[in-house]
């Protein structure tokens, strides 16, 4: 058997491996268009503010790791034709140009996302920036040693995580958001208004309801026009969102989903026999509202691939679904939302009702306890658990997030979250911990 992976970054690499366990005959190969491998895309704005040492450090695994696993490896190869009828790809060669053509007995299209340019991004001034891989990690890290004054555009996971990056290096930061309020698609609005103070507390310019028109600049950037004037700037990150990359497997043949994402089941097949698809450029059920949805996030690339590996290799694997968990650090805070938050489950015309509760991560008495805040949301008439949104000023108590999210999955309801039998010990949470008051309060609503 001859699977052929098309992407060796989350998807494309956990599926690799996944298949090599468990066919260990099966002839294995990746094409990789970029010249890493396995590394976590997740920790570049980390890298950016110096809380990890270098760009190496993101990598899991290498090449001739893989290649000593018996997984063949290309990098700068890509692939730009799948042929489904005679079961072959095309594969240009980015070093020598030459192209020829792979067979393969299954496929896996695992071709990621990549970052959304607006007209007015599309330029050949330096100074302008997209973060996807670690090619524009290095760009911006280098762009950043010259630079004073920063506009990031965009105020979602990774233009609020470079806000913090880049106060850490030294730069004044304005960050454009053009929607009401920051993390704008993550939490309700009065969460996003505490994200935007922690902000602006620690130095940040944050404009929202601002549309970007232009930059300026000869050479380099010297500011970006916007419908409330010009901000000064002679660095530029583009962080608007992200598309997923499906002119391959579309052109292909394989059927897109409503989201824009590649379809699949939940075997991650595609439309065609022998064709699988896995990553963030494929679309997932969302197991609260059982509908299609594209929410492209680490854990749910590797997961996606893992399934996949199996199913390629002869096995038979399903992928549940998601449930949408997202975590993220601001400054001093940290932030999670699992499942939906209100304004989500409005928008799709459930019943739903949220409880807030402030409390402290751990025993108020303890001296190291800090606030944290929760909004917990529910179905009326059944109980079943919608969502969760959780501030805290220590950002490791927001991961009490993960508790929310695995009773999500198994249809919950706040009565079950309130009987769940939670660690207690003063350094950790009060004896009634604020989840558990939370599902007090919100099972008395519904």
């Amino acid at each position: 058997m001859r699977i052929v992976i098309v992407g060796g970054v989350a998807a494309g690499m956990s599926a690799a491996s996944r298949a090599r366990r468990f066919n260990p005959d099966a002839q294995i190969v990746v094409f990789e268009r970029g010249e890493q491998i396995s590394y976590g895309a997740c920790g570049l704005p980390y890298v950016i503010g110096g809380e990890v040492e270098e760009f190496d450090r993101l990598i899991a695994r290498t090449p001739e790791q893989m290649r000593g696993r018996g997984i063949g490896v290309r990098l700068r190869h890509d692939v730009t034709g799948v042929d489904a009828q005679a079961a072959t790809i095309t594969v240009t060669d980015r070093t020598t140009g030459q192209s020829c053509t792979e067979p393969y007995d299954r496929l896996l299209i695992a071709t990621g996302v990549s970052p959304v340019r607006p007209d007015w991004a599309v330029t050949p001034l330096g100074g302008v920036h997209v973060l996807r891989d670690i090619p524009d990690g290095e760009a911006l890290d280098a762009s950043v040693r010259g630079a004073k004054r920063a506009c990031i555009v965009g105020g979602g996971y990774i233009g609020l995580e470079l806000a913090e990056a880049l106060r850490a290096r030294g730069l004044s930061v304005v960050l454009l958001e053009k929607g009401a309020e920051v993390a704008g698609r993550m939490l309700d609005p009065d969460y996003q208004r505490r994200v935007r103070a922690e902000l602006e507390r620690h130095g940040v310019d944050v404009r929202c309801g601002v549309t970007v028109q232009g930059l300026t600049g000869k050479e380099r950037v010297s500011g970006v026009q916007t419908d409330h004037g010009l901000v000064r700037a002679d660095l530029v990150v583009v962080a608007v969102g992200v598309k997923p990359n499906v002119g391959l497997a579309k052109a292909a043949g394989a059927r897109l989903g409503r989201t824009g994402a590649v379809a699949v089941n939940a075997r991650q097949e595609t439309s065609m026999p022998g064709v699988f698809s896995a990553g963030d450029n494929t679309e997932s059920v969302h197991r609260v509202t059982r509908r299609r949805v594209h929410i492209p996030l680490g854990l749910t690339a590797n997961r996606m691939g893992r399934i996949a590996g199996v199913n390629m290799a002869g096995g038979d694997a399903r992928f549940p679904g998601v449930v949408g968990t997202g975590i993220f650090k601001a400054f001093d805070l940290g932030v999670a939302r699992t499942g939906l938050t209100q304004a989500e489950a409005d928008a799709l015309g459930l019943n739903a009702v949220s409880v807030d509760v402030s409390s402290t991560d751990h025993a108020g008495y303890h001296r190291t306890s800090r606030p944290i805040h929760v909004r917990l949301t529910a179905e009326k008439g059944s109980g079943r658990l919608l969502g969760a949104q959780l501030i805290g000023e220590n950002h490791l108590s927001v991961k009490r997030v993960d508790v929310v999210a695995a009773l999500l999955g198994q249809r919950a309801t706040a009565q079950d979250l309130f009987d769940a039998d939670l660690a207690y010990a003063p350094p950790f949470s009060g004896v009634w911990d604020v989840l558990l008051v939370a599902a007090d309060r919100l099972h008395k609503l519904v």
